[in-house]
């Protein structure tokens, strides 16, 4: 066994890769929506009567389907986030399948800042997001936020949980500011 003196230091090394996500439960209610609406249109194939050959009937069935799969994989694609920060960039996967996708190398990256309050309502709703006076978001819930400043003056901001660590993290890879960089 090792004795610890009080006098020996504790180093704290940055991980190799930082990692965090967050989550929006809410969303499943509108994926719950959007599998209604697939029902619905597989219901209204399968119950009707196509003797008639309704062009009404067929027209609902595909906006019912098409609608439903819209619903469906729109929110399903944004129920959580998941970020990496590892040496060289930071990267943005959604949902399940990690589409959409972003990484941005931290050699494009001016600055990075915490944001301690994010809502949904400031970018225009959930989801991947673009303002022109506040640049691009991905936006999955209400909360703390990263905001990088990139190099060709853009903004790019993503709603994570532990968005200080990940902001110190980034910090640590950029090194101390480049002369004439705002941070």
């Amino acid at each position: 066994m090792r004795d610890h003196s009080r006098s020996e230091r504790r180093v704290s090394v940055a991980p190799e890769i930082w990692t965090g996500r967050a989550r929006n439960r809410v969303q499943w209610l509108a994926a719950l929506g959007g599998f209604a609406f697939l029902a619905l249109g597989a219901d209204l194939a399968v119950e009707f009567s196509w003797t008639s050959k309704s062009p009404a009937l067929a027209m609902s069935v595909v906006g019912c389907i098409a609608a439903g799969l819209l619903i469906l994989f729109g929110t399903l694609a944004f129920v959580h986030v998941a970020v990496k920060v590892d040496k060289d960039s930071l990267e943005v996967r959604c949902g399940h399948i990690g589409l959409p996708r972003r990484r941005i190398p931290l050699s494009h990256v001016v600055g990075a800042e915490f944001e301690p309050r994010v809502t949904p309502r400031q970018w225009g709703g959930w989801g991947y997001r673009w303002r022109p006076e506040k640049g691009t978001a991905v936006v999955v819930r209400r909360g703390e936020a990263v905001v990088l400043e990139l190099g060709d003056g853009r903004k790019f901001t993503v709603t994570v949980d532990d968005a200080e660590a990940a902001v110190t993290a980034i910090r640590d890879r950029l090194g101390p500011p480049r002369v004439g960089s705002a941070i």
